[in-house]
């Protein structure tokens, strides 16, 4: 089993529950982990035996394009996507973060994350 990490994806998106955050946007940070057996592409060199981490990172930004006021439906989506588009994985986690979020405080980000296993 091995492990695939894209860390710190930057997205410019508009989600929340606040009519505000749908019209100005916000700064997301992503970062996507996936479970999968890479001991075939560890033998062959061939990018068709492993899972594409630019395909999840289209994935990712696609998803993010997609108003939704929860952060929970956006990690849901992400994590559906990408098992019914890469069918080696086994197992993927996502966190959703929203930088600097319109709440009342100094919070220098809030945090969703879902794990999802096949």
């Amino acid at each position: 089993m091995g492990i695939i990490r894209l860390n710190n994806i930057k997205v410019y998106a508009y989600h929340g529950c606040l009519v505000e955050e749908g019209q100005i946007g916000s700064d997301y940070r992503v970062d996507l982990k996936v479970w999968a057996d890479l001991t075939e592409a560890a033998i062959t060199d061939r990018l068709e035996d492993t899972v594409d981490y630019v395909h999840l990172n289209i994935i990712v930004k696609e998803e993010m394009a997609i108003r939704s006021k929860l952060l929970e439906e956006v990690c849901r989506r992400i994590l559906s996507r990408s098992f019914n588009e890469i069918p080696m994985i086994n197992k993927a986690r996502v966190r959703v973060s929203k930088l600097n979020p319109p709440i009342n405080g100094d919070v220098r980000a809030v945090s969703v994350e879902l794990t999802k296993k096949r």
